[in-house]
């Protein structure tokens, strides 16, 4: 599946800052009114801890939406290592503006360079290998794209996007179709020419996969030298993923077993929001 980009998101970043608007400010900022609406002020947000930057353009929203007088300066862009306590973005403008935007814009930025600075120290750690880290569909609810989006600017890989794209078919799905053969030829009738993933927990389960003509197979929680086995045995005729109870420490012996991918859900789901800063004067 191709990774997302800026240009694939446009209405999705409109959604998602017209939303967090409308959470945060509601029917109006009742604290920026004590401000007086022709005051005019600066600010400038630092990183507080080194960190992979992504989520500038929907801080640009934010203000955009809010007051289109504001000027937003970046210093850093999308995919680029800053360091603590270094400048991001400057902005200038009505100070109310300035004001009720700043927590919807850092709860963005601080989220999705997260995503991203999460997904660069995976990244390094299977540096050297061909396999590609790939994200999942363990989001928060209503910004999948947003980090989907991160999950790229930290050097890693998009999974699909949801239900709609791509088959997996998993051990319920096998259950339900009465099993993988069954469940392959089906998703190949419904939607020809969509990708079609199966999960394997065995090797044998592996040849089944192989001869109903999967396209990607996931070993799910397979052992080193069962992975070894898998990639000999596929030779090319299939797409590897593994899959299941993957870190850190067992993240590179994995990608040298020389599968294709590797899917991760905590690049997504087990993040700590980047700890960020604006500083405003007048």
């Amino acid at each position: 599946m191709p990774n997302l980009t800026l240009a694939d998101l446009g209405a999705e970043i409109q959604a998602n800052v017209r939303a967090a608007l409308r959470e945060d400010i509601g029917s109006g900022d009742i604290t920026a009114q004590l401000i007086p609406a022709e005051r005019l002020a600066h600010a400038t947000i630092i990183t507080r801890e080194n960190a992979v930057i992504a989520g500038t353009a929907w801080i640009d929203e934010v203000f955009r939406q809010l007051d289109p007088r504001v000027a937003v300066h970046w210093q850093v862009a999308d995919g680029q290592q800053a360091s603590a306590n270094q400048p991001l973005f400057h902005l200038e403008g009505p100070a109310r503006a300035l004001l009720s935007g700043e927590r919807s814009a850092l709860n963005f930025l601080q989220s999705l360079s997260a995503v991203a600075t999460r997904c660069q120290h995976f990244a390094d750690l299977v540096k050297g290998t061909p396999v590609k880290l790939l994200d999942t569909r363990k989001t928060l609810p209503g910004l999948r794209l947003a980090q989907k989006y991160a999950v790229t600017c930290g050097g890693c890989h998009n999974h699909r996007i949801g239900l709609y794209d791509a088959f997996l078919i998993k051990e319920n799905h096998i259950a339900a179709c009465g099993g993988i053969a069954q469940a392959i030829t089906a998703a190949h009738r419904i939607a020809p020419g969509k990708p079609v993933e199966v999960e394997v927990e065995s090797l044998a389960e592996l040849q089944q996969a192989l001869d109903a003509g999967a396209d990607i197979i996931m070993l799910d929680e397979l052992s080193l030298d069962d992975m070894r086995t898998a990639v000999n045995i596929t030779a090319g005729r299939a797409k590897l993923e593994a899959s299941g109870g993957i870190n850190e420490s067992t993240l590179r012996s994995i990608a040298e077993t020389g599968v294709d991918y590797i899917s991760i859900g905590s690049l997504t789901k087990d993040i700590k929001a980047i700890d960020l800063s604006m500083r405003l004067s007048l």
